[in-house]
Protein backbone atom coordinates (compact mmCIF):
# COMPACT_ATOMS: atom_id res chain seq x y z
CA UNK A 1 0.00 0.00 0.00
CA UNK A 2 1.38 3.20 -1.13
CA UNK A 3 2.45 5.74 1.73
CA UNK A 4 3.22 8.82 -0.37
CA UNK A 5 1.49 10.10 -3.71
CA UNK A 6 4.77 10.67 -5.20
CA UNK A 7 7.09 7.80 -6.11
CA UNK A 8 10.15 9.75 -6.83
CA UNK A 9 10.06 11.94 -3.98
CA UNK A 10 13.60 9.52 -2.38
CA UNK A 11 15.04 9.26 -5.49
CA UNK A 12 14.86 13.01 -6.46
CA UNK A 13 17.06 13.84 -3.64
CA UNK A 14 19.74 11.31 -5.27
CA UNK A 15 18.98 13.09 -9.17
CA UNK A 16 21.70 15.53 -8.77
CA UNK A 17 23.74 17.11 -11.44
CA UNK A 18 26.76 15.73 -9.93
CA UNK A 19 25.55 12.21 -10.44
CA UNK A 20 24.30 12.65 -14.13
CA UNK A 21 27.98 13.79 -15.21
CA UNK A 22 29.57 10.58 -12.94
CA UNK A 23 27.62 7.97 -14.72
CA UNK A 24 28.20 9.98 -18.41
CA UNK A 25 31.61 9.49 -17.16
CA UNK A 26 31.39 6.11 -16.71
CA UNK A 27 29.57 5.87 -20.19
CA UNK A 28 33.72 5.46 -21.89
CA UNK A 29 34.01 2.58 -20.66
CA UNK A 30 31.73 0.54 -22.14
CA UNK A 31 33.84 -1.18 -24.67
CA UNK A 32 36.78 -1.48 -22.80
CA UNK A 33 35.65 -2.41 -19.41
CA UNK A 34 32.28 -2.94 -19.35
CA UNK A 35 32.48 -4.29 -15.68
CA UNK A 36 33.23 -1.15 -14.58
CA UNK A 37 30.58 0.57 -16.37
CA UNK A 38 27.49 -1.57 -15.91
CA UNK A 39 28.87 -2.19 -12.55
CA UNK A 40 28.47 1.97 -11.95
CA UNK A 41 25.33 1.68 -13.46
CA UNK A 42 24.30 -1.60 -12.06
CA UNK A 43 24.87 0.00 -8.62
CA UNK A 44 23.10 3.35 -9.94
CA UNK A 45 20.01 1.39 -10.86
CA UNK A 46 19.91 -0.76 -6.96
CA UNK A 47 19.67 2.57 -5.40
CA UNK A 48 16.87 3.89 -7.71
CA UNK A 49 14.69 1.18 -7.91
CA UNK A 50 15.45 0.95 -3.60
CA UNK A 51 14.02 4.71 -3.34
CA UNK A 52 11.41 4.03 -5.69
CA UNK A 53 10.10 1.35 -3.12
CA UNK A 54 11.19 3.28 0.19
CA UNK A 55 8.86 6.39 -1.22
CA UNK A 56 5.68 4.11 -2.18
CA UNK A 57 5.81 1.36 0.92
CA UNK A 58 7.76 3.37 3.81
CA UNK A 59 10.66 0.85 4.23
CA UNK A 60 13.77 -0.37 1.93
CA UNK A 61 13.20 -3.17 -0.51
CA UNK A 62 15.31 -5.89 2.22
CA UNK A 63 14.12 -9.11 1.53
CA UNK A 64 11.98 -8.93 -1.57
CA UNK A 65 12.11 -10.17 -4.83
CA UNK A 66 13.61 -8.80 -8.00
CA UNK A 67 13.36 -10.62 -11.30
CA UNK A 68 15.26 -8.28 -13.68
CA UNK A 69 14.08 -8.62 -17.39
CA UNK A 70 16.75 -8.68 -19.73
CA UNK A 71 19.26 -9.17 -16.93
CA UNK A 72 22.47 -10.17 -19.86
CA UNK A 73 25.77 -11.04 -18.04
CA UNK A 74 23.89 -10.88 -14.25
CA UNK A 75 26.28 -7.14 -13.35
CA UNK A 76 22.77 -6.13 -11.81
CA UNK A 77 22.74 -9.28 -9.30
CA UNK A 78 25.57 -7.98 -6.73
CA UNK A 79 24.15 -4.70 -6.50
CA UNK A 80 21.13 -5.89 -5.98
CA UNK A 81 22.15 -8.34 -3.72
CA UNK A 82 24.27 -6.03 -1.53
CA UNK A 83 20.77 -4.00 -1.19
CA UNK A 84 19.27 -7.09 0.36
CA UNK A 85 17.13 -8.12 -2.45
CA UNK A 86 16.61 -11.60 -3.84
CA UNK A 87 17.19 -10.85 -7.47
CA UNK A 88 16.18 -13.41 -10.69
CA UNK A 89 17.54 -12.59 -13.95
CA UNK A 90 15.89 -13.33 -17.43
CA UNK A 91 17.77 -13.30 -20.36
CA UNK A 92 16.69 -14.78 -23.96
CA UNK A 93 20.29 -14.80 -25.83
CA UNK A 94 23.23 -16.86 -24.71
CA UNK A 95 26.11 -14.88 -26.09
CA UNK A 96 24.76 -11.97 -23.63
CA UNK A 97 24.13 -14.54 -20.50
CA UNK A 98 27.25 -15.81 -20.58
CA UNK A 99 29.64 -12.54 -21.94
CA UNK A 100 31.09 -12.12 -18.56
CA UNK A 101 32.56 -15.63 -18.15
CA UNK A 102 31.24 -19.31 -18.42
CA UNK A 103 28.32 -18.55 -15.97
CA UNK A 104 26.56 -15.36 -15.35
CA UNK A 105 28.15 -12.42 -13.28
CA UNK A 106 25.30 -13.28 -10.61
CA UNK A 107 25.71 -17.06 -10.78
CA UNK A 108 23.99 -19.50 -13.05
CA UNK A 109 21.22 -20.16 -10.23
CA UNK A 110 19.88 -16.86 -10.71
CA UNK A 111 18.92 -17.32 -14.14
CA UNK A 112 16.47 -18.38 -16.25
CA UNK A 113 16.64 -18.17 -20.39
CA UNK A 114 13.47 -17.11 -21.90
CA UNK A 115 11.58 -14.07 -23.11
CA UNK A 116 10.71 -11.62 -21.43
CA UNK A 117 7.89 -11.40 -24.11
CA UNK A 118 6.72 -14.73 -22.74
CA UNK A 119 7.95 -14.66 -18.87
CA UNK A 120 8.12 -18.20 -17.74
CA UNK A 121 6.73 -17.16 -13.98
CA UNK A 122 3.20 -17.19 -12.34
CA UNK A 123 0.80 -14.09 -12.24
CA UNK A 124 1.56 -11.99 -9.28
CA UNK A 125 4.72 -13.91 -8.66
CA UNK A 126 7.62 -11.36 -8.05
CA UNK A 127 7.77 -8.13 -5.37
CA UNK A 128 9.43 -6.07 -8.16
CA UNK A 129 9.76 -6.75 -12.10
CA UNK A 130 12.92 -4.18 -13.79
CA UNK A 131 13.82 -4.18 -17.54
CA UNK A 132 16.58 -1.93 -17.82
CA UNK A 133 17.08 -0.91 -21.63
CA UNK A 134 15.65 -3.61 -23.06
CA UNK A 135 12.21 -2.53 -24.51
CA UNK A 136 14.14 -0.98 -27.36
CA UNK A 137 16.11 -4.35 -28.69
CA UNK A 138 12.32 -5.75 -29.05
CA UNK A 139 9.93 -5.44 -31.78
CA UNK A 140 6.82 -5.32 -29.13
CA UNK A 141 7.98 -3.62 -25.98
CA UNK A 142 4.35 -3.20 -24.67
CA UNK A 143 3.88 -7.04 -24.82
CA UNK A 144 7.11 -7.28 -22.86
CA UNK A 145 5.47 -4.21 -20.87
CA UNK A 146 2.24 -6.29 -20.31
CA UNK A 147 4.59 -9.72 -18.86
CA UNK A 148 6.08 -6.92 -16.34
CA UNK A 149 2.93 -6.15 -15.07
CA UNK A 150 1.50 -9.29 -14.99
CA UNK A 151 4.28 -11.18 -13.01
CA UNK A 152 4.16 -8.22 -10.62
CA UNK A 153 2.39 -8.52 -7.06
CA UNK A 154 -0.15 -5.92 -6.42
CA UNK A 155 1.57 -2.92 -4.68
CA UNK A 156 4.45 -4.01 -6.30
CA UNK A 157 6.44 -2.25 -9.00
CA UNK A 158 7.41 -2.41 -12.11
CA UNK A 159 9.88 -0.33 -13.49
CA UNK A 160 10.89 -0.44 -16.98
CA UNK A 161 13.33 2.10 -18.67
CA UNK A 162 14.46 2.29 -22.15
CA UNK A 163 17.04 4.59 -24.51
CA UNK A 164 14.26 6.97 -26.97
CA UNK A 165 15.15 6.49 -30.47
CA UNK A 166 15.28 10.13 -31.24
CA UNK A 167 17.51 10.92 -27.90
CA UNK A 168 21.59 11.20 -28.40
CA UNK A 169 21.89 7.66 -27.55
CA UNK A 170 19.09 6.43 -29.24
CA UNK A 171 21.08 4.65 -32.15
CA UNK A 172 23.29 3.21 -29.98
CA UNK A 173 26.82 2.16 -31.16
CA UNK A 174 25.69 4.15 -34.71
CA UNK A 175 26.41 7.35 -32.88
CA UNK A 176 24.20 10.14 -34.43
CA UNK A 177 23.84 8.79 -37.89
CA UNK A 178 20.67 7.40 -36.78
CA UNK A 179 19.01 10.88 -37.32
CA UNK A 180 19.37 10.41 -40.95
CA UNK A 181 17.34 7.32 -40.31
CA UNK A 182 17.21 4.02 -38.17
CA UNK A 183 17.78 1.69 -42.39
CA UNK A 184 20.42 4.16 -43.76
CA UNK A 185 22.75 4.67 -40.24
CA UNK A 186 22.64 0.45 -40.10
CA UNK A 187 23.82 0.45 -44.12
CA UNK A 188 26.56 3.06 -43.05
CA UNK A 189 27.66 1.26 -39.92
CA UNK A 190 27.73 -2.11 -41.82
CA UNK A 191 30.22 -0.62 -44.84
CA UNK A 192 32.22 1.03 -42.24
CA UNK A 193 32.69 -1.79 -40.64
CA UNK A 194 32.86 -4.79 -42.43
CA UNK A 195 29.90 -6.33 -40.19
CA UNK A 196 25.92 -5.11 -39.18
CA UNK A 197 25.95 -3.30 -35.86
CA UNK A 198 24.97 -5.17 -32.93
CA UNK A 199 22.53 -3.17 -31.79
CA UNK A 200 21.20 -3.54 -35.81
CA UNK A 201 18.36 -1.33 -36.62
CA UNK A 202 15.06 -3.52 -37.79
CA UNK A 203 16.53 -6.66 -36.44
CA UNK A 204 17.86 -5.74 -32.77
CA UNK A 205 17.04 -2.14 -32.13
CA UNK A 206 13.98 -0.30 -32.89
CA UNK A 207 12.52 3.17 -32.92
CA UNK A 208 10.88 3.78 -29.63
CA UNK A 209 9.21 7.10 -28.50
CA UNK A 210 8.73 9.00 -25.52
CA UNK A 211 5.19 9.16 -26.68
CA UNK A 212 4.91 5.36 -27.07
CA UNK A 213 5.48 4.87 -23.74
CA UNK A 214 3.88 7.16 -21.73
CA UNK A 215 1.26 6.42 -23.69
CA UNK A 216 1.17 2.95 -23.16
CA UNK A 217 1.87 3.34 -19.43
CA UNK A 218 -1.32 5.37 -19.21
CA UNK A 219 -3.55 2.76 -20.79
CA UNK A 220 -2.58 0.39 -18.52
CA UNK A 221 -4.24 2.31 -15.13
CA UNK A 222 -1.00 1.11 -13.18
CA UNK A 223 1.33 4.18 -14.14
CA UNK A 224 2.38 6.42 -11.15
CA UNK A 225 5.56 8.45 -12.31
CA UNK A 226 7.78 8.83 -15.20
CA UNK A 227 11.02 10.93 -15.51
CA UNK A 228 14.43 10.79 -17.40
CA UNK A 229 16.49 8.20 -15.44
CA UNK A 230 19.97 10.19 -15.48
CA UNK A 231 18.67 13.57 -15.95
CA UNK A 232 19.18 15.84 -12.20
CA UNK A 233 15.75 16.90 -10.71
CA UNK A 234 15.64 20.18 -12.08
CA UNK A 235 15.51 18.71 -15.88
CA UNK A 236 12.38 16.05 -15.41
CA UNK A 237 9.78 18.74 -16.77
CA UNK A 238 11.06 17.68 -20.30
CA UNK A 239 8.88 14.69 -19.88
CA UNK A 240 6.46 16.30 -20.10
CA UNK A 241 6.84 18.54 -23.28
CA UNK A 242 5.92 16.54 -26.20
CA UNK A 243 8.45 16.77 -28.97
CA UNK A 244 11.04 17.91 -26.66
CA UNK A 245 11.23 14.83 -24.72
CA UNK A 246 11.84 12.66 -28.22
CA UNK A 247 15.26 14.73 -28.13
CA UNK A 248 16.54 15.42 -24.81
CA UNK A 249 14.92 12.80 -21.92
CA UNK A 250 17.72 10.38 -23.75
CA UNK A 251 16.24 7.61 -21.23
CA UNK A 252 12.49 7.49 -19.85
CA UNK A 253 11.68 5.10 -16.64
CA UNK A 254 8.25 4.40 -16.33
CA UNK A 255 7.13 3.37 -12.78
CA UNK A 256 3.81 1.02 -12.71
CA UNK A 257 2.39 -0.09 -9.42
CA UNK A 258 -0.63 -2.87 -10.18
CA UNK A 259 -3.10 -2.07 -8.10
CA UNK A 260 -4.28 -4.15 -4.38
Amino acid sequence: MAVNPDPTRVFARRATLARAVRLLSEFRFEQSDPARFYGAVAADTAAMVGDLWLATHGEPPVGRTLLDVGGGPGYYSAAFADAGIRYLGVEPDPSEMHAAGPTPAGGAGNFVRASGMALPFADDSVDICLSSNVAEHVPRPWQLGGEMLRVTKPGGLAVLSYTVWLGPFGGHEMGLTHYLGGARAAERYARKHGHPAKNNYGSSLFAVSAADGLTWAASTGAAVAAFPRYHPRWAWWMTSVPLLREFAVSNLVLVLQPRE
